[in-house]
């Protein structure tokens, strides 16, 4: 079908036939052109069934005008198989549900599109859990888990997917329902005859190891295995059947977990160490060694770990059967771990590993494509050492990981896929490398099934015989080829449909310098792999990353999702106008940017970064939305209204119903939002004026950061925050005027501080507003400003402290990047501090007034994403402030919850964590909101007043409780 008319006709027809969503528009089609594969197919729509009726419907509709169908659950498969060129079922929006749980029976009736941790979290409160749990498991749906076979960290003790199968409801192409399971049950016509006619070769011609994934289980239809419909079923990638209906089984959690890690000299050590383990009967056994590991990582000495988990009905006995672990292994050091929270910890080295692997040690890239195949356990160490020998042959460097216990390996590969030579190398490799596994006697996957990626090379595992069985399989099920074709049987070259292919190979325009990424604005955006971190429903521990995700639960307002339409913008094929892409814009509008990504996501996507670059394509010689001239001006309209001496006027205009609303109107402001207050004096203002009870000590100097936050807005911070590091032995000085404590710095006690006396008059600024609304010429015009008078500063190797954390963020990240040809900007990135670092590094022996109260509030997310709570944390402990901040985002995000349009989002973000913790306080708690965004949220959203950490411990010294104002 390729006519428009014929498309018209498809689109019509699933729109008359379909309950659910059905969308053809640029937008849901670029969002599920990829996976988390190399690979790219452009499908022609998406269809979101709201049931099996919808689904009956959609394939009726799609066999009729010929056009190839694939199911879709998370989209994160690593081979390609959630990826097609005809229509694609999404069943995250709508069969998603959880249907029904079992707690006596341990079973639960789930929907394709349920994602896992939802089953987790029904089935805890009753002792269950489902066994597999891909390191994907906040994101990863049971359809997907069923069509891939998926397995997960714990299957050494509960099994893959498949294993943990009951029943199942499917749809076959051609409308009939089946009902799989044992005894073959809802087996199509002419299965069993088939299988009949082929015993002798299901009998020998599949290996027997506990990760064989690849190719068709139709040796689970043997009479002696249950002739097990279900079972032959998983593992099928969508293109046997359309499920809809799952029955699961649910095994029992121990109820206290013990973590021991097995340090070894080098990753074969540790992999010839895995199999012998097993008699221990371990929930798990992981492995990964040093090359993927971070640096300040808390694991015992060695070059590569073993993660070995166990369990108990106490703690006592799960942490007994954990040393004696540790008593049968022979390590270099050991270390186990009986604190939930410190597991968790090292849980996420290891699950982060996914998106770490993407990127060599030296930032080269590297992809999937071999990622997950297994040998018997017992050859692991053998076969690691042939895999490193085969990578240094082609000249190739990866860093392996995966579930040593299970002999399954994960790893990423620093292929060149952008270059027909890197193209036809990462052929010869994967040629050789099957050649390879199945010497080892090994399976091509171990875990997310074949794809594209190597369902090619299965006749090297197989045979032809067999190959051709999988597609007789495939005929019986799928007679008219509809199911996801090009995937395991009759496959797509391994080498065809990469998603690099479409990519521009030379350099992109733009503003940005992305040192990570060589100055590349592609190799920026190709750092999006797909595994969809950043789709998950809840914020756990102290993450941001995606708060508007969360909000809406759409996928375009996913980290992922804006990736993918800045991926298609590149490639030109479905986005087509480049930088005016209104699709692209749209998506990016509900981009917070809260920098979470930067951290949260595993290959440090900076969606923050790529949101300002496009606004400033996308506005090039174009007027702008009101709000980027209302707020992206800030600093401008705040400086004319303190050089007026207009606050009170300001502030009565803001407080008149009417001038509100104009005002608001205008300013392409939120009806809903209250306009903040002016302070009626400014910071530095206060500061020129103040009269010292004491002359300036000798303690090391500190240079103050006048934020426009702070300077006009907040100066009660700013003047607390003189308070507490005067009390703590610091000469406080502001720039650009710098003077100190009402004189000149420089008054003969050394060179440096006198250098200061040469600072010319003007006003600093971190060019935030600007950065935010995509003002980049004006960001850098501001920022060179700034630089220019900063010099003296620079000079005189004085430390920045910075208040405000997205001001902090600001400077030492986003001015050296934007200001990537000026060395000045990375000079003073250098020096920014925040209020809590200047604290610990230049007053290290001062101690803070105890307050023994405890915090709520949350950490800011710039802080999260750039600067780090680590000091903050330790000094709010020696201040006898307890427990910890929330993590998320307070969803007002600078200018984003005050533009039109953003209220409900922005309420939800804050809704998540920070309303519900502040609600949830003791009385005597003290709501800490460092970031002038979190304390307006607050006091807009719940009426209450947040403060900076510095007023706090202000007024703690002033013996007031309270910051005095």
């Amino acid at each position: 079908m390729t006519g428009r008319t014929d498309l018209r006709e498809l689109r019509a027809g699933l729109a008359a036939a379909v309950r659910g969503e059905v969308d053809f528009g640029t937008t849901a089609r670029a969002l599920t052109t990829m996976d988390a594969s190399n690979y790219r197919r452009v499908p022609l729509g998406v269809v979101s069934p709201r049931d099996a009726d919808d689904v009956a419907a959609a394939l009726s509709v799609c066999r009729t005008h010929g056009v190839p169908v694939v199911a879709r659950g998370g989209g994160t498969s690593i081979a390609g198989q959630a990826t097609g060129t005809g229509v694609v079922l999404d069943f995250t929006r709508h069969m998603n549900r959880l249907l029904s749980l079992d707690p006596e029976a341990r079973t639960a009736v789930v929907q394709p599109g349920l994602v896992l941790d939802r089953l987790q979290e029904a089935a805890a409160p009753y002792g269950l859990r489902f066994g597999p749990d891909p390191s994907t498991h906040s994101r990863c749906t049971l359809g997907g888990m069923i069509g891939n076979n998926s397995c997960g960290s714990h299957s050494v003790a509960w099994g893959t997917t498949a294993d943990n199968v009951r029943e199942l409801s499917v749809l076959t192409p051609r409308g009939e329902r089946l009902r799989p399971g044992p005894g073959w049950a809802g087996a199509p016509a002419g299965l069993r005859e088939l299988v009949d006619g082929e015993l002798a070769r299901l009998r020998t011609g599949f290996p027997e190891l506990p990760r064989r994934i690849s190719g068709y289980a139709v040796d689970a239809l043997l009479p002696e295995r249950g002739a097990d419909v279900a079972r032959s079923f998983c593992g099928s990638e969508g293109t046997l059947g359309v499920l809809t209906e799952a029955v699961v089984d649910l095994v029992r959690a121990p109820r206290a977990r013990a973590l021991a890690v097995l340090a070894y000299a080098d990753e074969s050590g540790a992999a010839e160490a895995a199999a012998g383990l097993l008699e221990q009967r371990p929930l798990t056994v992981e492995g990964m060694a040093a090359d993927l590991v971070p640096s300040a990582a808390d694991l015992p000495r060695g070059g590569a770990w073993l993660f070995v988990e166990t369990g108990g009905e106490t703690e006592a006995e799960a942490r007994a059967r954990a040393e004696a672990v540790v008593r049968t292994a022979d390590v270099l050091d050991a270390l186990v771990v009986t604190d939930p929270a410190r597991q968790r910890a090292l849980w996420r080295i290891r699950e982060d590993a996914s998106g770490t692997a993407t990127r060599m040690p030296d930032g080269t890239e590297a992809w999937p494509g071999w990622e997950d195949c297994a040998v018997p356990p017992a050859r692991l160490g053998a076969y690691l050492r042939d895999f490193r020998r085969l990578l240094a042959d082609h000249g190739l460097r990866g860093t392996p990981y995966g579930h040593f216990g299970d002999g399954c390996v994960h790893v990423r590969i620093d292929f060149d896929l952008l270059t027909g030579p890197g193209v036809a190398r990462f052929r010869r490799f994967s040629e050789d490398l099957a050649d390879l596994v199945v010497a080892h006697g090994g399976s091509l996957s171990g875990e997310h099934g074949d794809g594209q990626a190597r369902a090619e090379l299965l006749p090297r595992m197989y045979g032809a015989g067999t190959v051709a069985l999988f597609a007789r399989v495939k005929g019986v099920w799928d007679p008219d080829d509809l199911l996801n074709p090009g995937v395991l049987v009759r496959p797509a070259p391994l080498d065809a449909n990469l998603r690099f292919s479409a990519l521009p190979r030379g350099p992109v325009d733009v503003a940005f310098g992305y040192p990570a990424d060589g100055g590349d604005f592609s190799a920026a955006v190709r750092r999006c792999v797909g595994v969809a971190k950043c789709r998950t429903a809840s914020a756990s521990g102290p993450a941001v990353m995606c708060p508007s995700f969360r909000a809406t639960g759409e996928e375009e307002h996913s980290t992922r999702g804006r990736a993918r339409l800045l991926h298609e913008m590149l490639a030109g094929e479905l986005v087509t106008d480049g930088w005016r892409s209104t699709e692209v814009r749209d998506a990016l509008d509900l981009c917070l940017s809260c920098k979470g990504c930067r951290s949260d996501c595993p290959v440090g996507v900076d969606m923050a970064t790529y949101k300002a670059e496009f606004l400033h394509h996308h506005y090039a010689g174009r007027r702008r939305p009101a709000a980027h001239y209302a707020m992206g001006w800030l600093p401008v309209w705040l400086a004319w209204v303190a050089r007026t001496g207009s606050a009170a006027l300001v502030n009565a205009g803001a407080s008149v119903g009417p001038l509100a609303r104009a005002a608001k109107r205008l300013g392409g402001i939120a009806p809903e939002r209250e306009i903040p207050r002016v302070a009626g004096e400014t910071f530095t203002r206060w500061w020129r004026g103040r009269r010292p009870a004491a002359p300036p000590g000798d303690g090391p100097l500190v240079v103050l950061w006048p934020d426009t936050f702070t300077e006009h807005l907040s100066p009660s911070v700013g003047r607390a925050a003189v308070r507490v590091l005067e009390a703590a032995g610091l000469r406080v000085a502001l720039p650009p005027t710098l003077r100190m404590r009402g004189r000149p710095v420089g008054d003969g006690r050394s060179r440096s501080a006198a250098r200061l006396l040469t600072a010319r008059r003007g006003r600093v600024c971190c060019g935030l507003t600007y950065l935010s609304t995509g003002q980049l010429d004006r960001a850098r015009v501001v920022l060179r400003r700034t630089l220019d008078l900063m010099e003296p500063v620079l000079a005189a190797d004085a430390p920045v402290v910075v208040l405000e954390p997205s001001c902090a963020a600001a400077l030492r990240t986003d001015a050296p990047e934007l200001l990537h040809d000026d060395p000045r900007a990375a000079r003073l990135a250098a020096r920014v501090l925040t209020f809590a670092e200047a604290l610990e590094r230049h007053a290290p022996d001062w101690t803070p007034p105890s307050l023994d109260r405890p915090v709520v509030g949350q950490t800011h997310c710039h802080q999260h994403a750039v600067l780090g709570s680590a000091a903050d944390r330790r000094l709010r402990a020696a201040a006898g402030l307890t427990g910890e901040l929330s993590g998320g985002c307070c969803g007002l995000a600078g200018n984003f919850g005050f533009e039109r349009g953003h209220h409900e989002v922005s309420t939800a973000c804050a809704e998540e964590h920070l309303l519900p913790s502040v609600r949830e306080a003791p009385e005597d708690a003290v709501v800490l909101a460092d970031g002038f965004s979190c304390r307006t949220q607050l006091e807009q959203l719940a009426g209450v007043r947040g403060r900076h950490l510095a007023e706090v411990l202000a007024a703690a010294l002033d013996g007031t409780g309270t910051e005095d104002g």
